[in-house]
């Protein structure tokens, strides 16, 4: 039976997407500041260069997780992940819950070394700089910048569609408003205003969750329980029979396509935690013993925010829809969710996605800002154009960088909407772009052989050869380049894979060719904090995150032997959750790729009506 395609209509009024855009952005942004005032008045704390991008390196474990969730649940999160559920059935939201999940958990691993090798460093490149030199450097500025413009450009393109779709704000001025109140509460609390707002905007999203949820298991008139739910799929299957999927099933975790997406989603996202700064300023500022659990912590907890919406959302709407079907251009721009929403609650439900959006969109942009800035103001600035420059002056870059970035990214947001290219094309495509700096760049870290040139040459060939894969596919499958045909699953897959997997052979092959480098991470640890005393103006130890030196004259000999004590503490703890991290990272990985997806996939069954009602 042919479906008919229909479009989503806009069920608020502009004057209530102009007020959360601009209003709720402000309001923030007021709470922020007088945050930021009352821990200045009360706590003596000072907005200094360290601790505007580090918070004193003192963060504990609970609020690193919340800021690893937040700062995870981007627009993709929640959109994307309804997205592939409306196409694929019940096997998209594992797809994307776990393809996305590994990788913060395999990060703890990276944030115990980088606190380890690097204890003073204010980015990932810092230590890249360290080690390798100035060629390096330069390269992995360039594809963690990639990193950065691709994951706000799909922050904005994502959010603008949906309050395009839900409230009639134009793309563009979405575009361009959005990050405003973002701007203003970083540029008054650093990265600890990122940790604060990431736990309220964190709070919001699982609410509106589970209220989407409630109603569609339990309390809507067309669905209100997992029978009525199962039995609507199971219509919808018969309706519309998904091409690839075991007997054209919505309720099969057996999805060819699905399963092109899962390796899709796991490779893109290696590249969207391993080279994004925002995830190492987060390892950066949390204390020393509380950066393994905190991540671990955070990527457990994130998987449920993406299984549940997906499973509640997409599936909604593949059971609310009909015969009328949303357009393609309305699934790749990501709208299944908000289409779902006004499906089970009405008006209420537009409401609460606008909330939820905007909550996603904020929180992670402000982590972007943080991460440029970081690289702009210690790895470009510092590093190349001033590397005498004292906090006052640093502060002000990172001032400035928030605000440049900002303007530059909502033009190129807005030129990617009038381009035609969604928040789904862009998901896609970021692995193809940045993945092939993941290998080099985690090796910096964790092999002591790799040599410069291998760090160097690796990312840029496997760039060579993902682009030439992801082409090389477009024209023999489709014979043409269009938005959709270069946007497909095979071309890439291709482009994905090619990308993550060819500096595996890269970079073993040129550091064996021209001698490893057995390096000893001495040069990293002699990395060093930023004199700040010109922004505190007041004695070192009131400064953040700051204590006497060793050295210093007023220090005695009990105060330098607590202080290393400490420190040989501190190495031992870190130490021992190098250990605990490895070992639980290999366990989970094999966990959520093999254990739990692989059987479910090759037996090619779906849950009775029984089992479905268990399971939710």
């Amino acid at each position: 039976m042919a479906s008919e395609e229909v479009r989503f209509v806009a069920p608020l009024s502009q004057g209530f997407g102009y007020g959360i855009i601009i209003g709720l952005g402000f309001a923030f942004a007021l709470v922020m500041i007088f945050i930021t005032w009352a821990l200045k008045r009360y706590q003596h704390e000072v907005q200094t260069s360290e601790m505007f991008s580090t918070a004193g390196r003192s963060v504990k474990s609970g609020l690193v997780a919340a800021a690893v969730v937040s700062s995870w649940t981007w627009a993709a999160t929640l959109l994307q992940s309804s997205a592939v559920a409306y196409q694929y059935g019940i096997s998209g939201p594992f797809f994307y819950a776990s393809g996305a999940c590994v990788q913060i958990i395999l990060f703890a691993t990276l944030a115990i070394e980088l606190k380890r090798r690097a204890p003073n460093a204010h980015t990932f490149l810092e230590a890249i700089h360290a080690r390798y030199g100035t060629a390096v450097h330069v390269v992995f500025i360039i594809f963690c910048l990639m990193t950065n413009i691709l994951v706000t450009a799909m922050l904005l393109t994502g959010g603008s569609a949906v309050m395009t779709s839900l409230t009639g704000v134009h793309t563009a001025a979405a575009c361009f408003l959005l990050p405003i109140g973002v701007v203003l509460y970083t540029l008054f609390g650093g990265i600890k205003a990122t940790f604060i707002t990431d736990y309220m905007h964190t709070v919001v999203i699982i609410v509106v969750i589970f209220i989407f949820a409630f109603s569609a298991y339990a309390t809507n008139e067309n669905l209100g329980s997992p029978g009525k739910v199962y039995d609507a799929l199971v219509a919808a299957s018969e309706l519309h029979p998904v091409e690839g999927n075991a007997q054209g099933s919505y309720l099969t975790m057996n999805s060819k396509e699905g399963g092109i997406f899962w390796v899709i989603n796991l490779v893109g996202n290696f590249g969207t935690v391993f080279l994004d700064n925002g995830y190492y300023n987060k390892a950066i500022a949390a204390h020393p013993v509380h950066a393994f659990p905190g991540y671990v912590i955070g990527g457990l907890c994130w998987f449920a925010i993406p299984w549940l919406c997906a499973s509640t959302m997409g599936i909604s709407a593949l059971a609310l829809e009909g015969s009328q079907r949303m357009s393609s251009d309305d699934v790749t721009a990501g709208l299944v969710l908000p289409f779902a929403a006004v499906e089970l609650l009405g008006y209420s439900g537009a409401v609460c996605t606008t909330l939820m959006i905007f909550m996603a969109v904020t929180s992670a942009f402000s982590a972007q800002l943080i991460a440029v800035s970081s690289i702009l103001t210690y790895d470009i600035y510092q590093a190349y154009i001033n590397p005498s420059a004292k906090g006052k002056r640093l502060v002000w870059i990172s001032h400035m960088s928030c605000i440049l970035f900002a303007i530059v990214m909502a033009a190129f947001a807005t030129g990617l909407y009038y381009a035609g290219i969604g928040m789904g094309y862009l998901y896609l495509l970021m692995g193809v772009i940045i993945s092939s700096a993941v290998f080099p760049g985690a090796m910096t870290l964790v092999w002591k052989g790799q040599n410069w040139i291998a760090a160097a040459c690796s990312p840029i060939l496997g760039l060579a050869m993902s682009l030439i894969a992801w082409l090389v596919t477009t024209k023999k499958e489709y014979g043409v380049f269009t938005v959709v045909t270069t946007g497909a699953n095979y071309p890439m897959l291709a482009g994905n894979v090619a990308a993550l997997l060819s500096p595996i052979v890269f970079s073993p092959v040129l550091t064996y060719l021209f001698g490893p480098q057995n390096y000893d991470y001495e040069s990293m640890r002699a990395i060093r904090k930023v004199d700040d005393t010109d922004v505190a103006n007041i004695d070192v130890e009131r400064i953040p995150g700051e204590s006497p030196s060793p050295s210093s004259p007023q220090t005695t000999s009990s105060t330098t032997t607590t202080t290393e004590a400490e420190e040989d503490e501190e190495q031992r703890k870190l130490n021992r959750a190098a250990l605990y991290s490895r070992t639980l990272t290999i366990a989970m990985v094999i966990c959520f790729l093999l254990l739990w997806p692989i059987p479910m996939y090759a037996s090619g069954l779906y849950p009775d009506q029984q089992y479905f009602n268990a399971i939710h």
